[in-house]
């Protein structure tokens, strides 16, 4: 996946976008580092989600914002209100959430 994010920014000459591979519960990168991060259909394969989402809430600004899509069927996904209590846990405010009848985005806040 790196390979083929790198490969098409290259093609679109997209030259301010870097990829990194990491650990979601030792990120790679400073605190405060970005201003938002976006997970579509991973959190279910996380484990210890808690620990990914307050390493989340390290390398955010303050003011910034993770956005995190899930779908059904996905047998991993996990529910809103499961996401919402594991992001109060680690410190990150539950924001809107946009919802279809088998997909949600929703916005944890960094306070």
């Amino acid at each position: 996946m790196i390979d083929a994010v790198a490969g098409r920014d290259e093609r679109r000459g997209l030259a301010n976008l870097a990829t990194t591979v990491g650990d979601a519960h030792r990120l790679p990168w400073p605190d405060a580092t970005f201003d938002a991060a976006y997970l579509v259909t991973m959190m279910g394969e996380i484990p210890q989600r808690g620990r990914t989402l307050a390493e989340l809430r390290r390398v955010l600004k303050p003011g910034g914002r993770v956005v995190v899509g899930e779908m059904l069927p996905d047998p991993d996904d996990i529910g809103r209100r499961a996401l919402q209590a594991e992001a109060l846990a680690a410190g990150l405010q539950a924001g809107p959430v946009a919802h279809g009848p088998l997909t949600y985005l929703a916005r944890l806040d960094r306070t």
